[in-house]
């Protein structure tokens, strides 16, 4: 049983983890307000204090447009905080995985990025997360830094929820269709992470830098549109039934630029778990059709405590 301490808990990926290892590891989990980041002098009190074998990070500033603007706190959480967690780790002689992005790349390659493909960041976001990784690797040939794109999970809204609620409320629906990633499952990540949990074992993989996500790739249209197939199978009450495409540079809202295509390999990824990671396709399903069990559930309880009460009135399909 390995004591892992996990920073940032209550997000997509954080969240994930947490709920997969705490049946078999000594699991800390912390989060805002307990955890601020941003507050060097804090965090580093704090980890010094901390006994742990795993350090997780799953914090960081992704909020691509603020981080444009707020720079300098972009480059501490980003940057500082994982610098220092890195060093701490190493001289308790502990792992640090550190999350990072498909927004290191500048997007002009046109297959999938490797792990060794040069990082040439476009925006402010995507350096602070480059150097990063660097600050990390630097301290501790055993950490591990995962980069992962377009992460969908139950534990905070993404794009996959955004979707469902417009197609709901709405008869017209649309999402990018020239940029190219792909989709990441928090839950099949959690698994694809568990061989890094020990790493005094012999068998425990390498550190160094991995890309983790789904196989495939698509754009935010196909993407959404997958969404809505698949709630539309499972009968969710959809006035939009397709996703119309829109295009980048449309988005004069956006401040920060985006990279278009980051798709990213996973070759490395599958030889630690034995196996590529299932197709985006199939994870979203699942997940979609858990979210409809889990909508459907909660219909059934609401309705059992309104018998109760004495009132059959019916009750409108809840928004996920």
């Amino acid at each position: 049983m390995s004591r892992v301490l996990i920073l940032g808990s209550r997000g997509r990926v954080g969240a994930a983890l947490v709920r997969a290892w705490s049946d078999r590891h000594d699991v800390h989990a912390l989060a805002r307000p307990e955890l601020d980041v941003a507050n060097l002098p804090a965090l580093a009190q704090l980890l010094a204090g901390a006994e742990f074998d795993l350090l997780v990070n799953a914090t960081g500033l992704t909020n691509v447009d603020l981080c444009e603007v707020a720079r300098d706190e972009a480059t501490t959480v980003n940057t500082a905080a994982p610098g220092l967690m890195a060093r701490v780790a190493a001289e308790k002689n502990a792992r640090l995985i550190h999350f990072s992005t498909d927004y290191v790349f500048d997007g002009v390659q046109t297959e999938p990025y490797r792990e060794m493909d040069p990082a040439r960041p476009l925006g402010h976001y995507g350096q602070t997360k480059l150097d990063g990784e660097t600050a990390v690797l630097a301290s501790s040939d055993r950490h591990v830094v995962v980069r992962v794109s377009w992460v969908f999970g139950p534990d905070k809204p993404s794009f996959v929820e955004m979707i469902l609620e417009r197609a709901l409320a709405n008869d017209r629906v649309e999402a990018i269709a020239d940029k190219i990633s792909s989709p990441t499952s928090a839950l099949d990540l959690a698994e694809w992470l568990d061989p890094f949990l020990d790493a005094e074992a012999s068998s425990a993989p390498v550190g160094g830098l991995y890309h983790a996500c789904n196989s495939g790739a698509c754009t935010w249209q196909a993407y959404g549109q997958h969404v809505l197939d698949v709630a539309g199978r499972a009968g969710w009450p959809l006035r939009a039934l397709s996703v119309d495409p829109i295009a980048l540079a449309d988005l004069k809202n956006f401040s920060a630029p985006r990279p278009p295509h980051t798709a990213l390999e996973t070759k490395k990824l599958a030889a630690v778990i034995g196996h590529p990671p299932r197709p985006w396709q199939e994870a979203l399903e699942e997940y979609i059709l858990q979210k409809k069990h889990a909508s459907r559930k909660g219909r059934q309880g609401r309705k059992g405590k309104s018998d109760t009460a004495g009132s059959d009135k019916p009750r409108p399909t809840p928004i996920p």
